[in-house]
């Protein structure tokens, strides 16, 4: 984005007008590349207990209707240990995509016992194709694509989260 300000004899105005229109211009600048931030207050802790231990991660929780059609749509980086994870409120078959991610993820679907149903591993960006929990499920967690995979996370294994109730 770039910025013209006319420049005017009169030096105390021009100053003026050029500093308004840079404070207005780092503002937006600031609201657009914001946008996609979260900060650490948003930010909830879940662990995975797989056969090769246990593995922390913060994460975004959508509850909202809201929430869950934006998820990580636009966001072009999530660190190694953050990830998202979609509160469906009620367990039901429920089916994903890709359209505006430009991430690859892993798709884990969740039952309600916190026991991990079905894993998407490595989805495909900006696809419009659909991708269902294969029975129903609770929530799903979005995290980048190749995690599931490093730390050995298998059907049948457990999440440790609040929204999860263990049997």
């Amino acid at each position: 984005m770039a910025l013209v300000v006319p420049t005017c004899r009169t030096g105390r105005l021009a100053t003026a007008l050029r500093r308004m229109v840079l404070a207005l211009g780092s503002i937006l600048l600031v609201a657009c590349l914001g946008s996609g931030h979260v900060s650490a207050q948003n930010l909830e802790k879940l662990t995975l207990v797989t056969a090769s231990g246990r593995h922390d991660f913060q994460v975004e929780v959508m509850r909202t209707p809201d929430e869950r059609a934006k998820g990580l749509m636009f966001r072009r980086f999530m660190p190694a240990d953050r990830g998202m994870l979609f509160d469906f409120q009620r367990v039901e078959p429920v089916a994903m995509w890709m359209q505006n991610t430009y991430i690859p993820l892993d798709m884990i679907f969740i039952r309600a016992d916190g026991s991990v149903a079905r894993i998407a591993e490595r989805t495909e960006p900006l696809s419009t194709r659909t991708v269902p929990s294969g029975e129903p499920v609770l929530s799903v967690l979005e995290l980048n694509g190749g995690i599931a995979e490093k730390i050995g996370l298998k059907p049948g294994d457990k999440v440790e989260h609040g929204l999860f109730k263990p049997r």
